[in-house]
């Protein structure tokens, strides 16, 4: 049986691309990017999936395996986190917080199924369950500067602060300045959804939240782009994903080292790329000083609201300051940079 949300979704005009990303659009993409870009929008985040954490042992459990200090999350509180692999590539990123006394663990649809079976393996004997939740939840994004209207309309209250959650029977985890995630229990979606539409949000897809996450620097591993990068290539220690003073987890060595005694050879860049056709996150990227071999890989793609694709890129640090950074082949498309919204050492 359907779920109650996806048939609604298909009745306000929603479309899905085939395969397990769960990418859904209502039909131009890159008008719903200018809508985000300008306005308030309303995104089903079907692109992303829950995973429950209950148990006596959860929070030790999760400590010991992720990369942010979970023992220390309140309540209220919500974190960035990563699943990494023993050489420190990142498996999976998180988003994790409390839902009373279980966790939940926000990320990829198309990973999900492999990082709920890997961090099963870990459990043993530990007092812990997991399950997916994904469709026990929609997950809805709101984004724009009447994003706090559009919650008071729906009867929900706005997280005080970034990276904090509003607890009941909806919870709204606050991401950033302007964008809030929903977790609506699957039979009060449609209402909460028309709810907020009442503000004038307009319904936007996956690549409209994907461009506002490319322009707020925060990454999101896939299928394509798992087990590529330690999390510092990612900025993820500047979005605070990693707690260095916690404890040992798969990767904290390799993590830890690259903090403190090497030197980070490349890091996540804002960029845009003038092509017709849309570059797919993996793509390799080249530069003058490597020649013939790649200097770093697309991660995040979305169209740009006016012509082009907005991207975020992981590439030599030398290669961006040499400024000839090219798509595909040594003399592809070139990519321009842009500056992020932190600083980037």
């Amino acid at each position: 049986m359907q779920s109650p949300w996806l048939v609604f979704l298909d009745e306000i005009g929603a479309r899905f691309e085939e395969g397990p990303a769960r990418i859904v659009h209502f039909g131009d993409e890159r008008a719903e990017v200018a809508s985000a870009a300008s306005g308030t929008v309303l995104v089903p985040l079907t692109h992303t999936g829950l995973i429950r954490a209950e148990g006596e042992d959860t929070a030790v459990f999760l400590h010991n395996l992720l990369s942010n200090d979970v023992k220390k999350l309140p309540l209220h509180g919500a974190q960035f986190t990563s699943f990494n692999s023993a050489k420190g590539r990142m498996l999976a990123n998180l988003t994790l917080w409390r839902d009373n006394s279980s966790y939940l663990l926000q990320l990829s649809t198309d990973l999900l199924a492999t990082t709920h079976k890997k961090l099963s393996m870990f459990v043993m004997r530990s007092k812990v369950r997991l399950s997916d939740a994904t469709d026990d939840f929609a997950l809805i994004g709101v984004a724009g500067a009447d994003a706090a209207a559009a919650l008071d309309a729906a009867g929900l209250t706005l997280p005080p602060e970034v990276l904090t959650v509003s607890q009941g029977t909806v919870q709204a985890v606050r991401i950033d300045a302007d964008r809030i995630v929903l977790i609506v229990p699957v039979a009060q979606a449609a209402n909460v959804w028309q709810k907020l539409s009442l503000r004038g949000a307009k319904p936007a897809g996956t690549a409209a939240w994907r461009w506002l996450d490319i322009q707020a620097g925060v990454p999101q591993i896939t299928a394509a782009t798992q087990d590529e990068f330690v999390a510092q290539m990612l900025n993820f220690e500047l979005l605070g994903g990693v707690n260095f003073q916690k404890g040992c987890y798969p990767g904290q060595e390799i993590v830890a080292r690259t903090q403190y005694l090497g030197k980070l050879k490349k890091r996540m860049y804002l960029a845009h790329l003038d092509v017709v056709d849309a570059p797919l996150p993996g793509s390799d990227l080249f530069a003058p000083e490597f020649g013939e071999q790649s200097c770093g890989k697309l991660l995040s793609v979305a169209p740009a609201p006016q012509s082009g694709f907005d991207a975020l890129a992981v590439l030599q640090i030398a290669s961006f300051e040499g400024g000839q950074v090219h798509l595909g082949t040594p003399d592809g498309p070139l990519l321009t940079f842009g500056t992020l919204p932190y600083v980037v050492n």
